[in-house]
């Protein structure tokens, strides 16, 4: 088969893997001509409901149908449970990281990262030094991206901390799934994901702010229609029973914030803001925003309202921080990490950018605040010309950049012309912690490279999806 050094998640040598019996006997079974009419029925059912995600750049601005997949992509129980440890585990020290840094400082006092990393950091946010938010929760909401390697391990590969997108796909695939292949649920016992909406509402209430008195109100901050997760934050809006907003929506007077309706102006205890810093208030950040509240962040500072994820939390989004991450657990939780981190080159660290610059044909370069597959080069696919472009780059700003090694993705069968094909995945779960409370679905949002040879498995890049299963014991 395809890839034949990586690790097939479906099959161990000439035997499939027990999580697998069923469904890859399912899947040699059925006939081209039922493949190719349930292929077309998934792609009406994503039309008719509306999944879409949003492409710009230079040459393109329009509305995709997200790429789905019919192939699940299976967990066993075992295999969850580390996984959620490992979450867990992450979540917590994440958010005692964010908190120690815009307060005490304990962890540069230690000297275990180095100053300049925080300071000079442009996601570091100086005006939420001194202030505590709400139950010390700066980031509810993680999203961690997980590949498995040619040693079959579990391994991190990054945090996404700020508004981390694509909770929506999990809970449609799986939707779309259940609608097209119902014999298949009643056969086997597979983990709910429907109950994330009802989980993230319970996260969110029990972080209400100090001067909320009663049972908060949620609200969705959106930047609008033209924003390429729109499609998933007015599903979310849908699902949790609360209003979705724009900046426009809402008002502050007497550092309270306020919601319009139809029957006057209603407060707001909590925002799930789906808006980057910069733009959350024109008072505090870029006056030019017209997509925040003037006055949010001094109501969010009186303890008037809630802003979920914090102001400045995207610095634990940071490549270079995620390189300290097993550091930042042992010094916070004195453990050892459950999920380890990749192995990767610090280019801020002289010893380690020479040895970058001079391996770059065998590693992936990343900007440190680089997102979606953009600004990256996978060394063995490139030319020598980009190369040499991209080694410029990196010796004029080594601290904008990490490297690591290419890596032996595992892989999973896709529908590909009527018969099966291996491809490269990774894998999304979406952690929520709030105040003594930690929940996590038995599902994630599992991301795969449609190209053949591919790593990359953005969907802004190709990519597509798959609904990711997790059985019970």
């Amino acid at each position: 088969m395809l890839f034949s050094s990586m690790f097939n998640e479906v099959m161990e040598g000439s035997l499939v893997r027990k999580p697998y019996n069923k469904v890859f006997n399912w899947a040699e079974a059925l006939p081209k001509n039922i493949i190719l009419q349930k292929q077309i029925q998934a792609e009406n059912l994503f039309k008719k409901i509306g999944v879409t995600f949003s492409v710009y750049n230079n040459y393109d601005v329009s509305e995709r149908l997200i790429p789905f997949d019919m192939f699940p992509r299976i967990l066993s129980a075992a295999e969850w449970s580390k996984i959620k440890k490992g979450i867990y585990q992450r979540s917590l020290a994440i958010n005692a990281f964010l908190t120690d840094i815009y307060n005490s400082a304990e962890i540069l006092k230690a000297q275990i990262l180095p100053e300049e990393l925080i300071y000079n950091n442009p996601a570091y946010d100086i005006r939420m030094v001194g202030f505590k938010v709400p139950k010390n929760i700066y980031s509810p909401i993680i999203g961690t991206d997980i590949v498995r390697t040619d040693q079959k391990d579990f391994k991190v590969l990054e945090d996404n901390c700020r508004t981390p997108s694509g909770v929506s796909y999990m809970i449609e695939n799986r939707e779309i799934m259940m609608r097209m292949f119902p014999e298949l649920f009643e056969s086997l016992k597979i983990e709910t994901v429907e109950n994330y909406p009802s989980y993230l509402l319970d996260i969110l209430r029990s972080l209400a702010p100090s001067k909320c008195k009663k049972d908060p109100n949620i609200v969705i901050l959106t930047p609008g229609p033209l924003n390429s997760a729109y499609y998933e934050h007015s599903f979310l809006a849908d699902m949790m029973g609360i209003e979705l907003v724009q900046g426009t929506d809402l008002f502050v007077d007497s550092n309270i914030t306020y919601m319009k309706t139809t029957q006057g102006a209603r407060r707001v205890d909590i925002i799930y803001r789906r808006v980057d810093d910069e733009y959350l208030d024109p008072l505090y950040y870029r006056s030019d925003s017209l997509l925040g509240v003037p006055g949010i962040i001094n109501s969010y500072k009186t303890g008037n309202v809630n802003i979920c994820s914090a102001p400045g939390a995207g610095i634990a989004d940071d490549k270079a921080i995620y390189t300290f991450m097993p550091e930042i657990i042992k010094f916070y939780l004195a453990e050892e990490p459950v999920l380890k981190n990749i192995k990767t080159w610090r280019c801020f660290n002289k010893k380690e950018l020479q040895y970058v610059i001079h391996n770059l044909k065998d590693l992936v370069v990343k900007e440190v605040h680089g997102s979606g597959g953009y600004g990256m080069l996978i060394g063995s696919s490139a030319s020598k010309k980009e190369i040499l472009k991209f080694k410029n780059k990196i010796i004029s700003n080594p601290n904008n950049f990490i490297a690591q090694p290419i890596l032996k993705l595992s892989t999973v069968p896709i529908f590909s012309k009527n018969r099966l094909a291996q491809r490269h995945v990774d894998l999304r779960p979406f952690s929520l912690i709030g105040h003594k409370k930690f929940k996590l679905v038995s599902g994630a949002l599992t991301r795969v490279a449609l190209k053949k040879n591919s790593l990359i498995v953005n969907s802004s890049q190709g990519g597509g999806v798959k609904d990711t299963w997790v059985l019970s014991e």
